[in-house]
């Protein structure tokens, strides 16, 4: 615990600050790859949570579209 708020809920505050953070980006490919670092912070949110499947489904899915757009520009580029 820090200021007596449970580590679960840091983790949480820090993956909503970040995607915030994402999406005040005008490069497409910044906001694409700090949304991917809060959706994994989401992804271990959720298994904090005792395993809450939304959370980390839902999370998992977002950082597979950021991977894959990241990836499929890179390689158009070429």
């Amino acid at each position: 615990m820090i200021l007596g708020i449970p580590y679960t809920e840091w983790v949480g505050y820090l993956a909503s600050l970040v995607l915030i953070i994402s999406f005040t980006r005008k490069n497409v490919n910044q906001l694409r790859i700090i949304n991917s670092i809060g959706a994994i912070l989401f992804v271990v949110y959720g298994f904090m949570l005792a395993t809450s499947w939304p959370i980390i489904i839902t999370n998992t899915f977002i950082l597979s579209l950021n991977t894959y757009y990241l990836t499929k520009k890179e390689k158009s580029k070429n």
